[in-house]
């Protein structure tokens, strides 16, 4: 029998690029998608595509409203930051920041890795080429892995979780040359802040300008349709 495992899946380069790890790996794997309230959700529709194409067989949607919490350009009435250099990101925590999400959404993981008996986890953070979130660093993962070893019945039972983070230490050059070898359809992903209302990249968010250092980096043609506004 194949081992599961439970893999967040946002639709972006990052998760898509964990996905396609996982199933190298011989995962059979249940892909994790939240609907919580964010302003970029069409990148529901880019996830469910993608998994499509990848073979899953089971992919959840799990729906969160974090717009009651706010404080989050994703979440909330706050305009998203343009055209940004990349030590402008890394200065200090963004307001895209989503207070405590990956806390949140690890949760969520890790319940349902309990309930469907798997022991690993796969999250596609990545602590270079990033926005400055907390909660895409090893040493969260680190404490985060902990607390699920001592909180949950599968962990002080003697069967913890293990947390993957494959891209943890990749640039994102790096991970997009991963995923290329691995076959990643890239133009099936989404990666923008605050696309327009087709749903097309505005190429000028820290997550767009990311997204084109890193593929120009790679040296492989950045598949994306970027907004003419």
């Amino acid at each position: 029998m194949k081992k599961t495992a439970v893999v967040l899946f946002s639709g972006g380069i990052d998760s898509s690029t964990t996905l396609a790890i996982a199933l190298k790996e011989g995962f059979e794997c249940l892909a994790l998608t939240f609907h919580y309230g964010q302003r970029h959700a069409v990148e529901l529709e880019a996830a469910r595509r993608i998994a499509a194409a990848m073979g899953v067989r089971d992919h959840r949607v799990v729906d969160i409203d974090l717009r009651q919490l706010g404080k989050s350009a994703l979440t909330d009435k706050i305009e998203v930051p343009k055209g940004r250099s990349v030590d402008e990101m890394s200065r200090q925590i963004p307001v895209t920041y989503v207070p405590a999400r990956n806390i949140i959404f690890l949760s969520y993981a890790l319940a349902l890795a309990e309930v469907t008996e798997s022991r690993d986890l796969f999250i596609g953070v990545n602590a270079l080429d990033y926005s400055g979130y907390p909660d895409c660093r090893p040493s969260f993962i680190k404490q985060f892995e902990e607390m699920a070893r001592v909180g949950t019945k599968a962990g002080v039972e003697g069967h913890p979780v293990r947390i993957h983070t494959p891209l943890i230490h990749l640039t994102k050059a790096e991970i997009i040359r991963r995923g290329t070898a691995l076959r990643v359809d890239f133009a099936l992903t989404h990666s923008c802040y605050d696309p327009d209302p087709q749903g097309l990249a505005c190429g000028f968010c820290d997550s767009c300008l990311l997204r084109k250092k890193g593929f120009h980096e790679a040296d492989i043609p950045d598949p994306t349709i970027y907004s003419r506004r």
